[in-house]
């Protein structure tokens, strides 16, 4: 997308910084302006983690570096850093400046690292990604100058051991939740995960352990592929993708029963009649709740949204309007994703939406300008009660429509998501909770 773009839903490459907080005990260090961290911090909101937001360390790159270079100041930056900052790994992230100036950032990284420091660099300045597609840059730039100091050539890999790659972090504001809802599924029937970010990750020592796993998991349409294709060709790890994130009944017993036929294809030996018993366990508990419900949508089932829209990246466009046909029966109309997906994904995800179902056509839209994707809705004429699913900007047209509106995307000031998400049996019961409690609070 080039060209001005209205309640744009995503960051440039430095939004990536949020990639580091989120790693337990990692800190980012920006060879930007004072801006840049500002910037994300004010976007991202509550997303300060180890040294993130406005804490995270930063050259404040200014005229004087423009002229003269800032090497120097950035080498006293992370000396400085080290003696403040008690931490395991350190990210180098330039800014726009920096890099249009040509500061060697690898340079100064590789003189600190060849003295035992946990330090690397990313090349990924603002102009030159979005921060979905600079995940993946930080991710793999991790993985060769830490991650491969520790491969021992030849070691036995773990067979039931896998790497996770889901939720960008902070991009996706239920990544805290969804992750430890996709290793609890994942351990479910038999295998061992690394997650890699969050409170539930051991920190540096699962990124460690990267080249022991037996093979990969990515839950993404596209963004993270970038990750799974390296770590294929550095390591000879196969990956396992499921292309959105599951979500309710369905798609988690879809995800979980390909999973463990891929798994066992890589000799990890699961008990496939373990694994059965736990999807039925879990199916039970899902669908009796889903029973509780019948009493309550026969009264309400005049009151409650019979379509909707959703705004918000490949991956939960195409899991919740997945899941809201076939599990709530809330029909997805116009859909609309806003991360600006590459136009090399975007024919393979026509096609998944279209499998959703095979009925009715389910208009899939690729719009990085939001703005755009309202004016499509607000000019809709459609009876019945709607639901908008999307961000903090789309309230309004939700209030102009007489629809009802969750927030679950960002810029998000009417949500706060801590432990929140979406993915799995119990990530399902959650969406259906906060839709239908999103309507009954509209009753007087």
């Amino acid at each position: 997308m080039t060209g001005p773009l209205e309640q744009q839903r995503y960051m440039c490459a430095i939004g990536a910084m949020q990639t580091v907080v989120a790693i337990p005990r990692a800190i980012p260090i920006l060879h930007s302006g004072p801006g840049c961290g500002a910037m994300v911090a004010g976007f991202f909101e509550r997303s300060r983690g180890y040294s993130g937001g406005y804490t995270a360390p930063c050259t404040n790159f200014s005229e004087t570096e423009v002229i003269f270079g800032g090497i120097k100041k950035l080498e006293t930056l992370i000396r400085h850093s080290y003696r403040v900052l008690d931490s395991d790994l350190q990210v180098i992230l330039p800014g726009c400046t920096s890099a249009i100036v040509g500061d060697d950032i690898g340079e100064a990284a590789r003189r600190f690292a060849a003295d035992g420091k946990p330090i690397v660099f990313a090349n990924a300045p603002g102009f030159k990604f979005s921060n979905y597609e600079a995940h993946s840059v930080i991710v793999n730039a991790i993985i060769d100058q830490y991650t491969d100091r520790f491969a021992e050539r030849g070691a036995p890999t773990d067979a039931k051991l896998v790497n996770l790659f889901a939720s960008v972090p902070y991009q996706d504001q239920f990544w805290k939740g969804n992750l430890e809802e996709l290793k609890y599924l994942i351990e479910g029937i038999g295998l061992k995960a690394n997650i890699f970010f969050g409170p539930r990750s051991t920190g540096v020592g699962e990124w460690r352990a990267i080249p022991r796993a037996n093979f990969n998991i990515l839950v993404s349409p596209w963004f993270g592929l970038e990750i799974v294709e390296h770590l294929r060709e550095k390591y000879g790890q196969d990956y396992y993708q499921f292309p959105h994130l599951p979500i309710g009944g369905n798609g988690s017993a879809e995800f979980l029963r390909g999973l463990y036929a891929f798994a066992n294809e890589k000799q990890a030996g699961l008990d496939v009649t373990a694994a059965e018993r736990f999807i039925t366990a879990e199916e039970q508990a899902f669908y009796e709740e889903i029973d509780n419900l019948a009493t309550f949508l026969l009264e309400f089932r005049y009151g409650l949204p019979s379509f909707v829209h959703i705004l918000h990246d490949a991956s939960y466009v195409l899991g919740m309007a997945k899941f809201l046909l076939h599990e709530t029966g809330i029909a997805p109309k116009e859909q609309f994703i806003t991360d600006n997906t590459p136009a090399a994904y975007q024919q393979e995800i026509r096609r998944l939406a279209a499998r959703i179902s095979d009925k009715k056509e389910i208009p899939v839209y690729f719009e990085s300008d939001a703005g755009l994707a309202q004016e499509r809705i607000a000019a809709l004429n459609r009876e019945g009660r709607g639901l908008i699913i999307g961000s903090g900007w789309d309230k309004a047209l939700a209030e102009r429509k007489g629809w009802d509106f969750l927030s679950a995307a960002l810029p998000s000031p009417y949500r706060l998501a801590m432990t929140a998400g979406y993915a799995g049996y119990r990530g399902g019961l959650r969406l259906i909770e906060d839709i239908y409690n999103t309507a009954l609070m509209t009753y007087r």
